[in-house]
C-alpha cells in the first residue's frame, strides 16, 4: 500500500510519492524526465523533451477561459541527493523510503526532494484534472537546477505564449518571492607534490553540524565542516609537519556541509600534540557554536599504532592548502541596506575533496548586486592564485529583479487575503531561483514564486508539511480558476 494514499489532496500526494520512487538527484535525471514524457503522452498533451532532458507540457484552456492570460507553472525535476553516513542506499539507482511523522513527510536516511518534487506533483495533478477550470497552462520542468541551473540556461522557450509565471520552488507558505540573488560556482584546484613520510596515520573528522541551504540558511551562521577542517589543518601545520593523504566533505556547493573527513600523517613524536590540538579546537567550537550548532564534534582517530611509511602530500604543500582553507572567505559577506534582514552577498565552501596529489574546493557565490558578486569571485580567485591554485567559474546566472507593476502579484495577494484574512508577505530571497534566467528568455515576464512549508531542505532532516501542501494546492487552484 502506498505510504501517502490517505492524504489530501490525493492527486498531489499520489504524484509526489511516484516521484520519490524514481532516483532523480542532479545529473541523474533521465528516468524522471522520461516519466514526465510518458505522463504527457498518456494524457494527450503537447510536450517537448529537449536534449538536456528539460520537459515542457501544455494543456489548453478549459471552456470559458480561452481569453484569460496564459499561466506558466515552473519547477525543477532534480533534487539534492544526500544521505546519512549510516544509510546504505544507492541514491543513483534506488527510490526513497518515505514516511509520515505527524504533519510531516520525511525520507529515511536521505533528503526528501520536496525541493522541488512538490512543484512537479502540483503540476501533474493540475494537468491530470478534468474538473479544475483554468487558462492555458504551460508547464516548464527543468533539469539540474541544484547544480547551476543548467537546464534553465539552455532551454528554448520560444514556442510558449505565456508572460505570467508561477514558480513553485519556494519553501515558506504565505511568503511570495518577487526577486532573488544571482550566483555562480567557483571550482578551485590545488596541485600538491607527493612524498613518503614515516609516521602515524590519523583520521580527522568534523561532524554533528546542522548544515542547510546555502542561500536560505546562510544567515544562521551554522558551522561549515569544510572550513572547520581547514582551520584544524592550519593549527596542526603550524605545530608540526603534516602530510595530507585524503579529504572528503560536502555533497553540493549549495548545501552547507555537515561532515568532513581527512586522513593525515604525522611523525610519531607529534601524536600527542595532534590529539591535544584536536581536543582544543573541539572545545573552542563547542563554545563558539553553542547556540548556532550545538552538536558539533571534532575528533581524531589513530588508524595505526606503529609508525609506517605512507605516501602523502608534502608537509609544505599541506600547509599551503591549509593556509588557503584557513583564510578563505565563507558565509555572509554583506547584508542589504535596502531590505533589512536580507543577505545581499555570500559564499559557501560546499565541496572539499583531496588525495595526495590535488585538493579541490567548490563554492557557491551569491549576490543581489552584480558588482559585489563579481568582486567576491575576484577576491576568492586572488587568494587561490596566491596559494598556488587555479580556478574555473561556471554556472553564472543573473538575479531576478523586482517588478514594480505586477498584475499577477496583485491578483495573488488579493486572493490570498480573501481566502485567509491576512495578506501574504512579499519578499526577496538570497537563494537562487530560475526566474531570472527564464525571464531573460520570455519578454515582459511577470513572475511570483511560492510553495508549501518545508524544513531543512538539502539535508537528511528535510520535511514537507502535509497541511501546508493542501492549503497551497487549494490556493493555487483558486488563482487559476479566478478570472482577471
Amino acid at each position: 500500500m502506498a505510504v501517502l494514499s490517505n492524504l489530501e489532496p490525493k492527486e498531489v500526494f499520489y504524484y509526489f510519492e511516484e516521484i520519490t520512487k524514481i532516483p532523480h538527484g542532479s545529473g541523474n535525471v533521465d528516468q524522471i524526465s522520461d516519466f514526465l514524457v510518458d505522463f504527457a503522452k498518456a494524457h494527450n498533451l503537447f510536450y517537448i523533451q529537449d536534449a538536456m532532458k528539460n520537459v515542457i507540457m501544455v494543456k489548453e484552456a478549459t471552456p470559458g477561459y480561452e481569453d484569460e492570460p496564459v499561466v506558466i507553472l515552473q519547477g525543477h525535476m532534480d533534487m539534492v541527493a544526500v544521505q546519512t553516513p549510516e544509510c546504505t542506499m544507492d541514491m543513483k539507482t534506488e527510490g526513497l523510503k518515505i514516511g509520515i511523522d505527524g504533519d510531516n513527510i520525511y525520507a529515511e536516511g536521505t533528503s526528501l526532494g520536496g525541493d522541488d518534487g512538490i512543484a512537479v506533483a502540483y503540476a501533474l495533478a493540475l494537468l491530470d484534472s478534468e474538473e479544475i477550470r483554468h487558462p492555458r497552462l504551460e508547464v516548464i520542468i527543468t533539469v539540474d537546477e541544484e547544480v547551476g541551473m543548467d537546464g534553465a540556461r539552455e532551454i528554448d522557450l520560444s514556442m510558449l505564449q505565456g508572460h505570467r509565471m508561477i514558480n513553485l520552488d519556494s519553501e515558506d507558505e504565505g511568503i511570495f518571492l518577487t526577486s532573488c540573488a544571482g550566483g555562480a560556482r567557483v571550482n578551485c584546484r590545488f596541485p600538491m607534490k607527493r612524498q613518503e613520510l614515516t609516521g602515524l596515520r590519523y583520521e580527522l573528522e568534523v561532524s554533528g553540524l546542522l548544515g542547510g541551504h546555502s542561500g536560505g540558511e546562510i544567515h544562521k551562521e551554522r558551522g561549515n565542516s569544510n572550513c572547520i577542517l581547514g582551520r584544524l589543518l592550519w593549527k596542526l601545520s603550524e605545530k608540526m609537519p603534516v602530510g595530507l593523504v585524503f579529504a572528503d566533505g560536502g555533497l553540493a556547493d549549495n548545501a552547507i556541509p555537515r561532515q568532513t573527513k581527512a586522513v593525515v600523517v604525522v611523525e610519531e613524536k607529534d601524536a600527542a600534540s595532534l590529539e591535544q590540538q584536536v581536543a582544543a579546537l573541539a572545545a573552542e567550537l563547542r563554545d563558539e557554536l553553542a547556540t548556532k550548532d550545538p552538536d558539533v564534534k571534532v575528533t581524531a582517530k589513530k588508524l595505526i599504532d606503529t609508525a609506517e611509511t605512507i605516501t602523502c602530500a608534502t608537509p609544505e604543500d599541506t600547509k599551503r592548502v591549509a593556509a588557503f582553507l584557513q583564510a578563505t572567505p565563507n558565509g555572509v559577506q554583506a547584508m542589504s541596506a535596502d531590505m533589512p534582514g536580507l543577505v545581499q552577498t555570500s559564499l559557501n565552501l560546499g565541496i572539499l575533496k583531496a588525495d595526495e596529489e590535488v585538493l579541490r574546493a567548490e563554492y557557491s557565490v551569491r549576490s543581489s548586486v552584480e558588482s559585489e558578486k563579481d568582486n567576491l569571485i575576484a577576491k576568492l580567485s586572488a587568494l587561490v592564485e596566491l596559494t598556488g591554485g587555479d580556478y574555473v567559474v561556471t554556472g553564472d546566472y543573473p538575479g531576478w529583479k523586482y517588478r514594480v507593476h505586477s498584475p499577477l502579484r496583485e491578483k495573488m495577494v488579493k486572493l490570498y487575503a480573501e481566502m485567509y484574512g491576512t495578506e501574504p508577505k512579499v519578499e526577496a530571497i538570497h537563494a537562487g531561483l530560475e526566474c531570472g534566467l527564464l525571464g531573460s528568455k520570455i519578454s515582459d515576464l511577470d513572475c511570483v514564486s511560492m510553495g508549501p512549508d518545508m524544513k531543512d531542505i538539502h539535508t537528511t532532516e528535510e520535511t514537507l508539511s502535509i497541511s501546508s501542501t493542501k492549503r497551497v494546492w487549494e490556493y493555487l487552484v483558486r488563482v487559476l480558476e479566478t478570472k482577471d
